[in-house]
């Protein structure tokens, strides 16, 4: 009785008008008149998990969760209502299913660099240097393997001499690569370990160097922000941010050598007026809600926030938001 009941016709169409209401949400939500300025590219692939503002070139790079790079060119007359178009870059063919996560771009030498990662199983972790007008791959350079621990090796920061740093928001660890692509070590500390043993389940997350000398690296689940002085032996302290803890918190870019963009489902403008041992929330911003936010870049002095998810099909759209935080 009770089955004849569930595959009824009438319950059957009330199951579908319920499926169809979110979707008419998101439809409406789509077809809404931004509030801020928003770059639309179109993309084969449904998911970009980081995009940086490459200047020199005028475009934007972001990287692929199926694996590989892309630019998106914006052109000088940019026509809001016809989207950009993404053209594929690199595509690492040996490295399989592994995906694509953080980037940055290191303008001193003209190389992008980008960390590829094995989302599924934890198993393997690497990141890779490329040249910026050839696309030459420069080094790539294996972070972990099936016998290591699990790790998810997650975005990549430069300091100023060339060195690379990854975080692991599996184990929360930093992995240091030098400029010509050797392991040289592995940054560990107690305080990278949460208190409570659940918000260890999305560790150290974004990263970004401080012209100064030193990293600022978040923690997602405990919101927790942290300094990382490479002028002293890459001593740990934690930055005591009023208004915080930054959770949720993803990807990291400077603003300025005082102001932090910290992105999220809600992000962040954070300040400091002291080199960083302590910080301010000083303001926020909540975009596209039906979205997924994960990075931030910097495009002619403004704040512009990733969208992880693209919409539509067969052709996927992608946004990238400009954030004005209040």
């Amino acid at each position: 009785m009770a089955l004849s009941c569930l595959l009824s016709p009438r319950f059957l169409a009330f199951i579908i008008l319920l499926s169809a209401i979110p979707v008419a949400i998101i439809v409406s939500l789509e077809r809404a008149q931004p509030a801020t300025h928003v770059y639309h590219y179109h993309s084969t692939g449904w998911f970009r998990e980081c995009s940086k503002w490459d200047a020199d070139n005028n475009r934007f790079i972001v990287s692929f969760i199926e694996g590989g790079l892309g630019v998106v060119p914006v052109p000088e007359k940019e026509d809001s209502k016809v989207p950009l178009e993404e053209v594929t870059v690199v595509k690492e063919l040996n490295l399989g299913r592994n995906s694509s996560a953080g980037l940055t771009i290191d303008r001193t030498r003209n190389r992008v660099l980008v960390v590829y990662t094995d989302v599924l199983r934890y198993r393997f972790g690497a990141v890779g240097a490329y040249d910026l007008s050839t696309w030459n791959r420069i080094f790539l350079t294996q972070l972990a393997g099936p016998n290591d621990e699990k790790s998810i090796a997650n975005d990549v920061a430069v300091d100023a001499k060339g060195n690379a740093y990854v975080t692991d928001t599996k184990a929360s660890k930093i992995w240091k690569v030098s400029v010509d692509g050797k392991l040289l070590s592995i940054i560990r500390n107690p305080l990278f370990t949460p208190k409570e043993w659940y918000k260890s389940f999305i560790g150290l997350n974004g990263i970004i160097y401080h012209p100064d000398g030193f990293l600022i690296v978040v923690q997602t689940l405990s919101g927790t922000l942290f300094k990382i002085d490479l002028t002293k032996g890459e001593e740990v302290k934690i930055i005591k941010v009023a208004g915080g803890p930054l959770l949720m918190g993803d990807g990291l870019e400077l603003l300025s050598p005082t102001k932090l963009v910290v992105s999220g489902f809600v992000s962040r403008l954070v300040e400091s007026s002291d080199g960083w041992n302590t910080a301010s929330v000083v303001a926020k911003f909540s975009g596209i809600r039906h979205r997924i936010p994960t990075t931030t870049t910097i495009k002619d002095g403004k704040v512009y926030i990733n969208h992880g998810a693209g919409m539509g099909y067969p052709r996927k759209k992608h946004v990238i938001v400009e954030a004005l935080f209040k």
